[in-house]
């Protein structure tokens, strides 16, 4: 009856790409996965006839519903599953657990002839000001468009360091991809710096475009060949044509679908011992944790916990905790954050507060003054206190220090400064995400 029931609710979903969560009668999410047609996929779990393999069919026993979020395509539904995997780390997935992105394409600027290639690590400090496009969900496509664009408007893939002004490059011997027309050599002097700077605009603005001048002419020649019976030929065509147009199928940084790689570059040593002079500390610092509240239109209140050693974000010391002693409900409940950050400093440092485990260095609250002190009573009633407890207002990014009333004004660039808004704006990644994902979903079904 189980089975039956999911499979008549699987049938009536929307035929839509998206992406389904399978939950347990506690709503404990189990297995997060992606699907080109929500009803036939999800469907398939259900049939009497359904083979999962020895790793899924112990999941099955446990499913009790699911629920799913409908996607623009294919490529956001990737998206949101590598996003939810690595947040939600749910029992029954094997694949996207580890720390491996989605890549980026790069067009550099600040050299005298920009290169253009593919990254996994858009926040390298190297690419500072480069143009950044993606992440692209299919990185094999990605590549092959490169290469099939890169005879068009021939920039250069290669990592030499290529200055106008140096004499010696007109007796440089560029590489073979001169040779067959797909880069101008600028290695050799074989083009000047504003004629290439040219064509590399071209090709950013053509990343912009819907590329849909060059797909017609594309195509106009694939069924040209075709009718020629030149079926090689057109069949290249084909798959240069498809490649092409997997530029599409991708998302922007803004969109902060993978925060582990977006994190703007800090000097994590620089920026920790920054730190360490404002809040006056005699020893130096090395753990923060970092602490939010979020919530669903007022409803399924949550608490975050992220972790940074050295400046870096530890995710096995990543929690998340639903709030138990708040009742926030819609239309008749109150968000109430202090009482929230209560709770959770409690869970969180029980232990510690009873001399049983070490504090971190220090605890960032995401708030101001009057989420540090809903921290600070918190932290009143346990046994052992913590070094250092500060939080982090928003709009004016003031800094407030336990036991002082008056907050601490860096500038914009401090690093310190930079590494408390990194692990402030993580805590809330964390704690938001999800929500964010289901307020989408209730707001498509309204």
């Amino acid at each position: 009856m189980r089975l039956a029931r999911l499979l008549r609710k699987a049938r009536e979903l929307p035929r839509v790409p998206g992406v389904y969560l399978m939950k347990d009668e506690k709503g404990l999410v189990l297995y997060v996965g992606k699907a080109a047609n929500l009803p036939d996929r999800v469907s398939s779990y259900f049939v009497p006839s359904a083979e999962l393999g020895f790793k899924k069919d112990p999941m099955l026993d446990r499913v009790m519903d699911f629920d799913t979020l409908e996607c623009e395509g294919e490529w956001e539904a990737l998206l949101t599953e590598n996003r939810l995997i690595k947040d939600l780390k749910p029992r029954f997935n094997v694949r996207l657990v580890d720390d491996k992105t989605f890549p980026y394409l790069v067009v550099t600027q600040r050299e005298d002839f920009p290169r253009v290639f593919v990254t996994r690590n858009p926040s390298d400090p190297d690419l500072k000001g480069a143009k950044i496009f993606g992440p692209f969900t299919n990185a094999g496509a990605l590549r092959d468009a490169i290469q099939i664009l890169q005879r068009v408007f021939k920039f250069r893939t290669c990592k030499l360091d290529i200055l106008e002004s140096d004499e010696k490059n007109k007796f440089f011997r560029p590489c073979l991809l001169y040779a067959i027309n797909q880069c101008t050599a600028p290695c050799a002097a074989k083009i000047g710096k504003e004629a290439y700077g040219a064509d590399v605009d071209r090709f950013v603005r053509f990343l912009g475009t819907k590329r849909s001048v060059m797909l017609r002419e594309m195509e106009a020649e694939m069924q040209a060949a075709a009718a020629d019976t030149r079926f090689e030929r057109a069949a290249v065509l084909r798959d240069q044509i498809k490649a092409i147009q997997k530029l599409d199928e991708r998302a922007s940084k803004s969109d902060g679908w993978q925060p582990e790689t977006e994190i703007s570059y800090l000097d994590p040593e620089k920026a920790l011992a920054s730190l360490q002079r404002t809040l006056k500390m005699d020893d130096p610092i090395r753990c923060i944790e970092g602490i939010d509240i979020a919530h669903l239109m007022g409803g399924e209140t949550v608490g975050s916990k992220v972790c940074f050693v050295d400046g870096r974000p530890f995710k096995n010391e990543y929690r998340r905790y639903k709030i138990a002693t708040v009742n926030n409900l819609p239309g008749g409940g109150t968000n109430d954050d202090y009482s929230s950050i209560r709770e959770v400093v409690s869970r969180r440092y029980r232990e510690a507060g009873g001399g049983h485990e070490l504090y971190p260095d220090v605890i960032l609250i995401d708030g101001g003054l009057g989420q540090l002190h809903a921290a600070l009573e918190a932290f009143d009633q346990l046994d052992v206190k913590p070094p250092m407890v500060i939080s982090l207002a928003k709009k004016e990014e003031l800094i407030y220090i336990q036991r002082k009333s008056e907050p601490v004004r860096l500038g914009r660039e401090n690093p310190g400064l930079r590494l408390c808004q990194a692990i402030r704006d993580e805590a809330h990644r964390f704690a938001q995400s999800y929500h964010h994902l289901l307020r989408r979903k209730k707001t498509l079904e309204e």
